[in-house]
Order: structure tokens, then C-alpha cells, then sequence
């Protein structure tokens, strides 16, 4: 969509206020809106000055906070539930409006995508994104006190008409088990409708109250990364307008399973528009040898790409044991315990080929961990990296002595572990990754890991107010 199309749409649908949206380093979504009588083809080329940098995180400081927001035009879309208001998302520039800001998150997507066209490759992404719709959530962090509860229709703790998902059986339950379904389809509808996001498939989670999944269309590094932040904006409206609460927080409750966002690539020529992933004379799972150095670097690098996709301290009581979560840096064909699953429903299915990247949530800010992925990978095609033989066995239950002679690593267990790693362990995402935007976001997470350490949480009350 040009320019001239965008302004075109903008009468065409009578719109009256323009949401201009950005994404900040966390990965959280924001905007300003702005009366339709300032946009023209001038502003949307020399773009918005509406945006002060320092009070964004991990942006600016005041002293050079003034930037300014481009429009995308193919993000253009209206919001159904304003009046007369559509939405554009937007690359964020530096003061004067001429350069790319450098910690825009949006650039290193763009920016990778053009690496992959130098080595001749093309990527596709998609992303399995899964969260929890609650009825109410209560949270109270005061001095002294400490409150944080969760509602759900859906769940046997709650009141309910005795229809209720006991824990760990929410996985495919028809309603009026699933009570969430027609909240669910009102999303993709409205994505698809409204958004442009081609939602394919949705379901309940395997948790108990209220988890779902909603998966859409794959597409470029850059596109799955706007077409996420799309979802979690329609979701969480849709589920305000009907007085719940969306969360895409990876583990909401204790002793059920979290939230993750397992994410698919394919790497293919530009040169022949061949699946370089796939192979039909790889009996093991029709998987290419480029494939397998692809795996090679996810694993080499795997512990430093957790500060990237699993990148809040909550994200690391997700990745424990027992909860179909990946911990162990292994790969396999069908086998949900390995953080790399090679899928293999059916053979002979050259589009379809794809490796799955399980240790990924859905609290990531996707134009970093996306590209973050794709560089792994990458680095171990560079480097010929073998990924070693495939773990056709279930490892969590492996003992520890069992996974050590077969070479298993484990994921990091906190985010400063995960941190330190990322700091000694960083040259493979140099090729797109400034050291400017590397060292703030080092920088603003260690900072959040040290704020939320400090709070004493109620089990730690429960369990050692005695001693």
C-alpha cells in the first residue's frame, strides 16, 4: 500500500483519528493518536514528531528524547471498536527524523532479513502463541503486603455449574468444557476481517483455567514479528470489551502448565525458491544437512539465546520438568521433551518442512528473538556445526548421569544465568545485533531481574517464616 492508497483508505473508511503504534526494546506495544487532519503525504513521508524517547524503556535519555514515528502503510488497519480509527504500526527514527533509531527493535528485523538476501536465503516464520483469558486477576505488591489471585470459569477452584477442567486435562476439551471458544473465534475474525492476520487454527491449552492457543499464516521474520504484536493487541481488547483479562505472561499459575510460543522456520534459496531444509533422501525425518547445522548453532547457542525468548524472570518457572516445557538442548523428530522438534506429520512434504524452536514464550519481543533465532542457526550452517545424533527418547525422564554421557545441556535455570551467558556468548549476533542495542537490553534486564529478586514472595513467607 502506497502513500497515496493510505490516504485513499483513510476517507474511503471515514476515518477521523490515526493510532500511530511502536514496539519498545521489552517488546511492549504503545501509541499515540493523532487527528486524520494531520496526515498527509508530507507528514507520513517526513513522519510524526510525537514520541519522547526518554520516557519509552531503554530508549533515550532526556537529552535527546525527540523522534519521530514513519508509518508503515502495509500495517494499515482499522480498529473496530473505536469509531472512525485505524491503526498503522511504525519504525521509529532519531532526532531530525532522518536516520533509523538504533534500539528500534522493528530495525533489527529488517536488518536481518536483508542479511539473509546477502547469503541468499529467504526465511519464513510462525509462531504457536499461547496465553491465558481469566476472569479477574487481583494484584497487590505494597509494602507489607502481597496479594495475587486468578479467577476462571473454567477452573474446579472456582464457582462453576460442574463443568470444570481438572489440572493438566485442558488439552482439546469441547465445550462446555472449553467455555472460551466463541472469545476465541470473535479474535480471528476480527484479525482476519480487520487486521489482515490470516488466524488458521485455535484451541485450548493443555492448562486448566482458561488457556488457549491461536496460530496464523506464517510469513517474513519482519511480518510474524508485526502480525504478533497485532494478535496480543486484538486479544487483550477483545477480552477487555467482554470484562476478562488476557495475559501473555509465561507461567500465570503454580502447578500447571505455562504459556510458551513455539516458533517454526524454514530457510529457503532465492535463488530457486527451494525449501533448503528439505531433504527426501534423509530417512530420519527428510531433514537437509543444512538443516542439521541450523540445529547445530540453536544448540551451541541456545543458552545465550534464552536472555532473548525467554526474557522475563517469570519465563524461567515455565522451563521446568514436567510440564512439557523444553529444559534440555537437544533435537529429535516428534519428541516434545527436546528443545528442537523436527514435525513430521506427513512425508514427502517439501513446503511443509520446517524445524520448531520450543523454548521461545510469549513475553519475547518478537523483532528480537525472531532474528535472534535466525542468526543462531545461521552461525551453525557457518561454522558446520553438528547438532549430534537425535534423542528419540523422552529426557525428562533420563537420569542426570544418562543425559550427561549423550552430551545434553540444559537450559539456563534464571535470567541473570541466562544473561551472563548471552554477555560471553554474543559474536554470532553481531552480523545484525548493534553493540549499542545488545548492551541496553543486557543492561535494562539486569536491572529487572535485581528489582524483582528483591521482593519476598509469599511462598517464601509460607515456607520460611518459621525457621
Amino acid at each position: 500500500m502506497s502513500t497515496i492508497d493510505i490516504l485513499s483508505r483513510l476517507d474511503s473508511d471515514n476515518i477521523e483519528w490515526v493510532d500511530l503504534q511502536f514496539t519498545d526494546l521489552q517488546g511492549i506495544l504503545h501509541h499515540v493518536t493523532i487527528s486524520r487532519r494531520l496526515v498527509d503525504s508530507s507528514s507520513i513521508e517526513r513522519g510524526f514528531g510525537k514520541l519522547d524517547g526518554s520516557s519509552v524503556r531503554g530508549f533515550t535519555g532526556i537529552e535527546e528524547s525527540d523522534l519521530v514515528l514513519k508509518p508503515i502503510s502495509s500495517t494499515y488497519a482499522v480498529i473496530p471498536w473505536y469509531k472512525n480509527t485505524a491503526r498503522l504500526l511504525c519504525q521509529v527514527y532519531s532526532v531530525g527524523g532522518r536516520d533509523r533509531f538504533p534500539r528500534d527493535p522493528r530495525l533489527v528485523a529488517e536488518e536481518t532479513e536483508k542479511y539473509l538476501a546477502e547469503q541468499g536465503y529467504r526465511a519464513f516464520v510462525a509462531v504457536e502463541p499461547e496465553f491465558f483469558i481469566f476472569d479477574k486477576v487481583e494484584v497487590r505488591l505494597d509494602p507489607g503486603f502481597q496479594l495475587y489471585r486468578v479467577e476462571s470459569r473454567e477452573a474446579p477452584w472456582s464457582e462453576n455449574s460442574g463443568v470444570f477442567t481438572r489440572f493438566k486435562e485442558g488439552y482439546y476439551p469441547t465445550p462446555p468444557k472449553d467455555k472460551l471458544l466463541g472469545i476465541r473465534l470473535e479474535i480471528m475474525e476480527v484479525l482476519r476481517e480487520y487486521f489482515g492476520v490470516e488466524a488458521e487454527i485455535t484451541h485450548h491449552e493443555v492448562a486448566t483455567a482458561g488457556q488457549a492457543e491461536i496460530n496464523f499464516r506464517y510469513s517474513t521474520i519482519t511480518g510474524t514479528s508485526d502480525n504478533l504484536q497485532t494478535l496480543k493487541f486484538v486479544v487483550k481488547n477483545i477480552a477487555y470489551k467482554h470484562g476478562l483479562v488476557a495475559t501473555f505472561m509465561p507461567k500465570p499459575i503454580i502447578g500447571d502448565n505455562g504459556s510458551g510460543m513455539h516458533t517454526h522456520i524454514s530457510l529457503w534459496s532465492t535463488s530457486n525458491g527451494e525449501n533448503l531444509f528439505y531433504d527426501d533422501s534423509d530417512e530420519y525425518a527428510e531433514i537437509s544437512q543444512l538443516a542439521r547445522y541450523f540445529i547445530g548453532g540453536l544448540i551451541e547457542h541456545g543458552r545465550a539465546l534464552s536472555a532473548i525468548v525467554s526474557p522475563t524472570v517469570n519465563s524461567y518457572k515455565r522451563l521446568v520438568p514436567g510440564y512439557e516445557a523444553p529444559v534440555y538442548l537437544a533435537w529429535s523428530r516428534a519428541n516434545r521433551s527436546a528443545a528442537i522438534r523436527v514435525p513430521i506429520y506427513h512425508r514427502r512434504d517439501h513446503d511443509g518442512k520446517r524445524i520448531e524452536y520450543r523454548a521461545p514464550d510469549p513475553s519475547t519481543n518478537p523483532y528480537l528473538a525472531l532474528p535472534a533465532i535466525i542468526l543462531a542457526g545461521l552461525d551453525g550452517v557457518k561454522k558446520k556445526l553438528d547438532p549430534g545424533d537425535p534423542i528419540d527418547k523422552n529426557i525428562y525422564a533420563l537420569s542426570e548421569e544418562e543425559r550427561k554421557k549423550l552430551g545434553i545441556k540444559t537450559l539456563p535455570r534464571t535470567l541473570d544465568e541466562a544473561l551472563d551467558e548471552l554477555e560471553t556468548d554474543n559474536e554470532w549476533l553481531k552480523p545484525v545485533f548493534s553493540r549499542e542495542i545488545l548492551e541496553t537490553y543486557i543492561s535494562m534486564k539486569r536491572a529487572e531481574a535485581k528489582k524483582i529478586s528483591s521482593y519476598v514472595s509469599p511462598a517464601e513467607a509460607y515456607y520460611y517464616l518459621d525457621v
